[in-house]
């Protein structure tokens, strides 16, 4: 679905074309009539030189006429990508929250099996506010953050309680994710570094192996920069598609194939974010073993702060 600035562009390019082409051709009938005077040199050189500009002009018209049909065929594809996603993912909660409701109804349970369908509820319930509050975020990516709305922020205090807070939501083990942070300050708007490391991190809970594990780092570069690797033991993500997981809509395979709930917002997200914080966010391979590494450099400066902890993160 497109709105009417971006059918413009296509639109007001074809028409262009066109005209230029009817123009060319009847400078090519001038040119031929002109010929045939005995002093027609110096104006066939003018129209010839003409003609080629505009034919030059029209080839490029034509280039960019495709190019932009095939990013509006993509973005296309993409829409209706979410839009199964996002189908899925209301449906399925919604149907099972339907279910527990009409067996709570109908029969009699035990306290226990009320107190299952209760947590089961309470889990689909916490996916549609998760769904919610992904396309809530995207939409408020438009909105630039003023002087006022930033602060100093621990970078490395805030990856201890979002890595937990990851790993809560998920019911993963306690050592199924790693925390190692030097302290760090970056300044920027507290919603915006939770909506950055909340995605990355929840993702490489998602797609990470049948039993995850997750390793969160932390490192100032001599540049002026902080560098925060989140690393993944799933299957990786292949080269050719490192840069297309950050446009909007863009999730591997197909929507009704897939086991992984989510919109294909999440590192669309991360990504605008980071490149207005003026840092930069890449995907890596790990150093050994299967899996997939997010390398997000904020600019930052480091403190003198010692912030050990008796688990052996620091």
């Amino acid at each position: 679905m497109f709105d009417r600035r971006s059918l413009s562009w296509p639109i007001t390019l074809g028409v262009v074309m066109i005209v230029m082409v009817v123009a060319l051709t009847v400078g090519w009938v001038l040119l031929t009539g002109i010929q045939l005077g005995e002093r027609a040199s110096a104006f066939y050189w003018i129209l010839l030189f003409v003609g080629t500009t505009f034919l030059l002009l029209v080839l490029i018209g034509v280039i960019m006429y495709l190019a932009l049909s095939v990013k509006a065929i993509n973005l296309n594809r993409r829409q209706a990508n979410f839009m199964d996603s996002v189908t899925h993912e209301l449906k399925s909660p919604i149907a099972s929250l339907k279910l527990y409701l009409q067996t709570l109804n109908r029969r009699t349970l035990s306290r226990e099996e009320q107190d299952n369908f209760f947590r089961f509820m309470l889990e689909d319930v916490e996916r549609l506010d998760h769904l919610i509050n992904h396309i809530l975020d995207a939409a408020r990516l438009e909105r630039k953050p003023t002087a006022g709305e930033e602060e100093d922020i621990e970078l490395d205090v805030f990856l201890r309680q979002c890595a937990e807070e990851t790993r809560l939501r998920h019911r993963a083990a306690e050592d199924s994710i790693t925390v190692d942070v030097e302290p760090a300050i970056v300044r920027t708007r507290r919603v915006d570094i939770d909506m950055i490391f909340r995605n990355v991190i929840d993702n490489a809970f998602k797609y990470g192996g049948s039993e995850p594990r997750v390793e969160v780092t932390c490192r100032p570069n001599p540049d002026g920069t902080i560098v925060t690797k989140v690393a993944d033991n799933g299957p990786g993500i292949p080269f050719r598609f490192r840069q297309k997981v950050f446009r909007r809509f863009v999730r591997l395979g197909s929507e009704l194939e897939r086991e992984k709930p989510g919109t294909g917002l999440g590192l669309y997200i991360v990504y605008t974010l980071v490149r207005r914080m003026r840092g930069k966010v890449r995907v890596l391979d790990r150093e050994s073993g299967p899996g997939t590494v997010l390398e997000i450099s904020l600019p930052g400066r480091t403190t003198a702060r010692s912030d050990e902890t008796g688990d052996g993160t620091r």
